[in-house]
């Protein structure tokens, strides 16, 4: 009988063939998407984000001919960022070819199609920043930067041996359900978090707050009118530019909801060593979470002592980025084993009939 039929009450049971081989392409897609990530970084923490005024050509060059002995300054930042930018697409056309010729898993290989959207759809609004000079175009092009690498992710993840061996793990579905819906509810927060920071980055400005972990002085700040003229004063006199009541507390947001986040992933870690300690790997990935986040709050602390200091605020970007792909894994994780173990405890469900049917 036909495997794809034959299994069809168990969706997760047979995840495909196994390919080393594109596992590991998987896997470089991510290292250069998270490389791309972090040159984004830069670019915006060092302001040069329109060193190269036109694209895509590079002041009137195509893009890979623009002379080496030219990429000085910030034009060296910027140009190297779309040069990665061009190599994270070439990735992932091969990427989503690669799935559908290998993969017998329709929806991966959708994941891969999504995946090459999402690469094509970043390069335009990368694009239309430098042509249309808006910074709200930059706020959507690092969040869609940060979705992506989720994605490229996801798809690095499913093509695991590790993926596979997760159907031989079974849970009460009824104890492990919380866990599965807190790790999705975390990673949506680092998502929003990651959100937040490039919204405050793209806004091209100093620090609305100096000082951490009080906020100009205070545990809450007062943004009256009075008070926010002192600070402007106080800013005019260092050279710093003004602030207003929205900028302080989106940064105060920013803290906040990192604050939620940190407890959250310690209550995560302790709820998956109460109820899913012998799961593989959950537990050991739940206490490198923890330890990013503790990394992640340290980095934030530091950006703000050093003044937004471009190579802090870069690693504090990539350690977010970290997070949320450790998010991503985790989510995954835990919706596998609770589907395995649903469909086990039930005898039944839908099974997508694979391309080899």
């Amino acid at each position: 009988m036909d495997k794809s039929i034959s299994n069809r009450g168990d969706p997760e049971r047979f995840p495909g063939r196994y390919s080393k081989a594109l596992n590991r392409f998987a896997w470089l897609t991510c290292v250069a998407t998270l490389l791309l990530i972090c040159s984004g970084g830069m670019v915006t923490s060092k302001g040069v984000g329109l060193a190269v005024p036109d694209w895509p050509t590079t002041f009137g060059y195509n893009m890979f001919l623009f002379p080496v002995s030219k990429w000085i300054g910030g034009v060296l930042f910027e140009h190297t960022h779309r040069l990665i930018a061009s190599a994270v697409g070439f990735l992932t056309i091969i990427l989503a070819i690669w799935l559908w010729r290998s993969d017998d898993r329709p929806w991966a290989c959708n994941l891969g199609v999504i995946a090459l959207a999402g690469v094509i759809l970043q390069g335009i609004l990368g694009g239309l920043r430098v042509t249309m000079l808006k910074d709200e175009i930059g706020i959507f092009h690092a969040c869609l930067a940060q979705a992506f690498l989720g994605l490229v992710v996801l798809v690095a993840l499913i093509t695991t041996k590790f993926w596979r061996r997760l159907s031989n793990v079974f849970v009460a579905p009824k104890t492990f359900e919380p866990i599965k819906t807190l790790a999705s509810l975390i990673t949506f927060a680092i998502y929003a978090q990651l959100a937040l920071g490039a919204t405050m980055r793209h806004q091209h400005r100093d620090l609305a707050i100096l000082d951490f972990p009080t906020a100009n002085g205070a545990w809450i700040p007062d943004t009256s009118e009075t008070a926010i003229a002192k600070i402007n004063a106080w800013r005019d006199a260092r050279g710093l530019s003004d602030v207003d009541a929205f900028q302080i507390w989106l940064q105060m947001a920013h803290r906040l909801l990192a604050l939620l986040i940190a407890i959250a992933i310690i209550a995560f870690c302790l709820r998956v060593w109460r109820d899913a300690r012998d799961v593989p790997t959950l537990s050991g990935l739940s206490i490198f979470w923890v330890a990013l986040v503790v990394c992640q709050i340290a980095l934030g602390a530091w950006t703000i002592w050093s003044n937004k200091a471009a190579d802090v605020a870069t690693a504090h970007v990539a350690v977010g980025a970290v997070m949320l792909s450790f998010g991503v894994s985790i989510s995954a994780s835990c919706w596998r084993i609770l589907a395995v173990s649903r469909c086990g405890a039930h005898g039944g469900g839908a099974l997508p009939i694979s391309r080899s049917a």
